[in-house]
């Protein structure tokens, strides 16, 4: 599926098609016996749903204000407003309210919608008081000073630049300007920078006052806690916050589509072209029906996707990618090579389209629709931050009085609701088509290498008092609980089994990965034969075909992949049918011979065009710099070396790369270990492996030299910037302990930490940096990355310099010490808060060869490390002078 959203503040929403299983994530059986409700006599609405997956806690304070309430002519006001809700607050400041969350493990965020905006985070349980704390003095007032705009105005401004550099963004806001001409759906609430140029800092606190008050609130809170014992905290602290008087909302009076078709240069290598319809709303009694509607379009046995299957198209779907209250967008997507013609695709998909709504959808189809709705509806429930974003986004965004709404209006829709649904909205007429063409890339060039022309002083950093009611409890550093007991078997095959027992759901989720190394298992002239590999397994099996194997899979309403990387999430009813099907699917795929050929042309086409693309060339300028000439990572497959690939090439590679000794599985869910065991060794056990084990792991490199390459990308209007290096060690160096804290001081934090501080907060030169140690069993890559205006770039590197070597030279704060610490120790109970990253954080360290309760191990060292440590390790290993520096859009100035 493409992610066909538009960008909020910080974090993307999920895709549509995500959050319609989302709002169906409390079945009735357990949607009300967690859930606990109270309004506040100011009119705060609270909503806590109960879940002891994990010791940890969501909590989502929803306003319902977005792009729609925003003043004419500034679009953006209701996105400014959050970016300078981080900005300070009644009783805390910037940097308070920074140092606060990055104490609480760094996981809060927001975004900006049509009508909500949301401000949320992930916190351990024992810290909810702290959160609510720190979410109520938001509510209460926000600073929005002068001085503050003044620097903010800049990052949003960035922000800006950023999307604009996106072609997708461009063209579903174009899309939407078309398609909901004449209503606030038409602008996007991202805002521009001339509106923000003529915004005040006095605008946006008379936009706080008016909006933002408990009576157009819903405060939603999940996970592990006691819902008496939270109303109590709640009413202490939003209790005597007053309502006031909401001004009117603006009227949605929606105008006909008017047909439009137009293109967008893009910098992806293929061509994207989308035909979009107007969809019911959510307010919609059609709108269940919609959604089962777009299911069987997009569904694996339909027609749209058989233009995959048979070779005419790199990929294609249908979905819902903008839903609002009074209407959505729907989008039947083709991507096809760049040097194809889109209009005769365009003309293929009306046509598919037509029929259907000539002929009916499939029975069948639409029953297997309905089933994978409600499945996912319990699959939801294994995430703490999911359950609380369900219930926001239905409650507060959709006005529903809870998720379970949207799943009894799917369990009603009938197969004449959903052909009634699309002979009224799928006409021809009206539908707008949106192409996303590539646009050539110059070869990269030489660039004007790491580090800034000017002085950069570096000022001490000052330790943030923080207040009172906060002060107290982050003041005490400890070390978190390991709640988890996993069972961790080899059995007889090799296959490494973990099973962590976990009943929230009556569901059962299974991830395996089988480690192997590409560029080192790939024999001579056959680069790109895994991929081709990879892309056959939706063919089906030897046993059934590729229609008969998605009807198996959708007759119990199960998700599965098959593949070097492997997963399944079933209902525990139907784990044993639903892993019969992935181990026939990983054990005895089809690959039959036409599938193979058409693979092979769609691989070779697709290389052709990813080989010119701007990002590819990004990416490549950034591997030549770090590995020395002839490195196996080097390797790339081309259309020569695809074209050249035999069927018997393929099966050689499954053979050699697939064994159960280089496998594991992770089951996790309403199973026992003895109960997964025996169910793996029943499909698995005729799994065996031949000869001795491949070389899977690659080599150590020196240390880089320095290097800069500047890749023009004429669709961007803001630089993507890289910084890497490759560091003498590996993930089993003790060192390794020390930088991962120290990198914690320089990032994660966001405006806490130096790096955040430095070039967002204080200059606005970046809106966004991020930096990380990537270390592997034998290669270590430390990377720096951000976007900024060409003018910003060399200003931006100036201030990473700096910032990296006082990190060698002088220690950190005791404060610094203590944030970073106390960020990573609450990660870790974090990380249990839903059942796919337990499961993922399992396969990660059996992968890498570490214990399953490497984090606990990790929590011990960071607690006792020193500030000494960590400037010793960056002073040894960090080289700021050797960057390789990658530049990716204007030539930076």
């Amino acid at each position: 599926m493409l992610d066909l959203k538009r960008h909020e503040h910080k974090m993307p929403r999920q895709s549509l098609s995500t959050l319609i299983l989302l709002l169906a994530a409390a079945l009735p059986s357990a949607a009300q016996s967690n859930v606990t409700r109270t309004t506040l006599k100011n009119g705060l609405h609270v909503i806590i749903i109960t879940n002891p997956l994990a010791p940890a806690v969501s909590v989502y304070e929803n306003y319902r204000v977005g792009g729609d309430e925003t003043p004419a002519g500034f679009p953006g006001m209701a996105h400014a407003q959050e970016h300078m809700m981080f900005r300070g607050c009644s009783g805390m400041s910037a940097d308070q309210t920074a140092a606060i969350f990055a104490q609480l493990g760094g996981d809060n965020n927001a975004d900006t919608q049509q009508n909500i905006t949301q401000y949320y985070e992930t916190v351990p349980a024992h810290d909810l008081d702290i959160a609510l704390h720190a979410d109520a003095d938001c509510m209460r007032g926000a600073i929005d000073s002068a001085a503050e705009w003044a620097q903010e105005r800049d990052a949003i401004e960035q922000e800006v630049a950023r999307d604009l550099s996106d072609p997708t963004y461009k063209l579903i806001t174009r899309m939407n300007g078309d398609m909901f001409a004449g209503t606030p759906y038409a602008h996007d609430p991202l805002g521009t920078k001339p509106s923000f140029d003529a915004t005040t800092a006095e605008m946006l606190k008379s936009f706080h006052e008016k909006w933002y008050t408990p009576n157009n609130a819903t405060l939603v809170i999940a996970g592990d806690v006691d819902p008496a014992a939270t109303i109590a905290t709640i009413e202490k602290l939003y209790g005597d916050i007053p309502r006031r008087p909401l001004p009117p909302r603006p009227q949605v009076q929606l105008q006909p589509v008017k047909a439009d078709s137009f293109t967008v240069p893009t910098d992806d290598p293929y061509i994207i072209s989308i035909l979009a319809f107007r969809m019911p709303g959510t307010d919609s009694p059609d709108y269940a029906a919609a959604t089962i509607l777009a299911d069987v379009l997009a569904s694996q046995r339909g027609a749209i996707y058989a233009l995959v299957a048979d070779g005419k198209a790199l990929g294609a779907g249908f979905q819902m990618a903008e839903t609002y209250r009074k209407a959505s967008m729907g989008m039947a997507y083709v991507v096809l090579p760049s040097n194809e013609n889109p209009s005769a695709m365009d003309a293929t998909i009306r046509k598919l389209l037509a029929d259907d709504v000539a002929q009916g959808l499939s029975p069948d189809l639409v029953a297997a629709a309905k089933r994978s709705e409600i499945s996912s509806a319990e699959f939801n429930r294994n995430s703490i931050p999911g359950l609380a974003q369900l219930w926001s986004e239905a409650v507060a965004s959709e006005g529903r009085t809870s998720p379970e709404q949207d799943v009894d209006a799917i369990k009603k829709v009938t197969v004449e609701d959903v052909n009634r649904v699309a002979k009224q909205y799928l006409v021809e007429q009206n539908a707008i088509v949106g192409t996303l063409q590539p646009q050539p890339s110059g070869a990269p060039v030489a660039g004007k290498g790491f580090g800034g022309g000017e002085k950069v002083t570096s000022a001490p950093t000052k330790p943030v008092p923080l207040p009172p009611w906060a002060e107290i409890e982050l003041s005490k550093l400890a070390l978190p609980k390991w709640n988890l007991h996993p069972s961790d078997t080899v059995l007889p095959n090799g296959i490494r089994l973990i099973v962590q027992t976990d009943r929230t759901t009556p569901t059962i989720t299974v991830m395996g990965h089988i480690r192997h190394q590409g560029s080192l298992e790939t024999p001579p002239g056959q680069d790109g034969v895994g991929s081709v590999l990879s892309d056959l397994f939706s063919y089906g099996t030897t046993t059934l075909d590729r229609i008969a194997f998605q009807k198996a899979l959708d007759d119990i309403g199960a998700n599965e992949s098959a593949g070097s990387d492997f997963s399944l999430q079933v209902l525990t009813q139907y784990f044993d049918r639903g892993l019969s099907l992935l181990a026939d699917n990983e054990l005895h795929p089809a690959l039959p011979v036409p599938a193979f050929k058409i693979v092979q042309q769609q691989t070779s086409q697709a290389v052709a065009d990813v080989l010119k693309s701007p990002h590819y060339l990004a990416h490549r300028a950034e591997l030549n710099g770090l590995l020395p000439p002839k490195d196996p990572s080097l390797r790339q497959a081309t259309p020569q070396t695809v074209d050249s690939l035999t069927l018997n090439d393929v099966q050689n590679y499954y053979a050699k790369t697939f064994r159960p000794d280089l496998t594991t599985i992770v089951v996790i869910g309403d199973i026992t270990p003895d109960e997964a065991r025996a169910a793996i060794e029943k499909d698995f056990d005729g799994w065996k492996a031949t000869g001795p084990k491949p070389q899977v792991d690659l080599e150590p490199v020196p240390p880089n030299h320095p290097t800069a390459k500047d890749v023009p990308d004429p669709t961007r209007i803001q630089d993507s910037v890289s910084l890497s290096e490759e560091l003498p060690m590996n993930r089993f160096d003790p060192d390794y302990y020390a930088l991962e804290l120290g990198n914690h001081v320089l990032g994660g934090g966001f405006y806490a930490t130096r790096l955040y501080r430095d070039l967002r907060e204080k200059t606005g030169y970046v809106y966004f940096v991020s930096n990380a140690l990537d270390a592997e069993k034998t290669r270590t890559v430390f990377s720096v990355t951000y976007g900024a205006n060409p003018g910003n770039v060399s200003k931006a590197n100036a201030l990473i310099s700096r910032d990296l070597r006082e990190m060698q030279t002088t220690d950190a704060t005791p404060a610094e010490l203590q944030q970073a610490k106390a960020l990573l120790l609450r990660q870790i109970p974090l990380a249990e808060a839903s059942e796919s990253s337990v499961a993922a954080g399992f396969l990660r360290r059996a992968a890498m060869g570490l214990p399953l309760d490497e984090p606990e191990v990790a929590a011990k060292l960071y607690f006792s490390m020193t500030a000494d440590q960590v400037r010793a390790a960056f002073a040894k290993l960090i080289r700021p002078d050797d960057f390789v520096q990658v530049v990716l859009g204007p030539a930076p100035q």
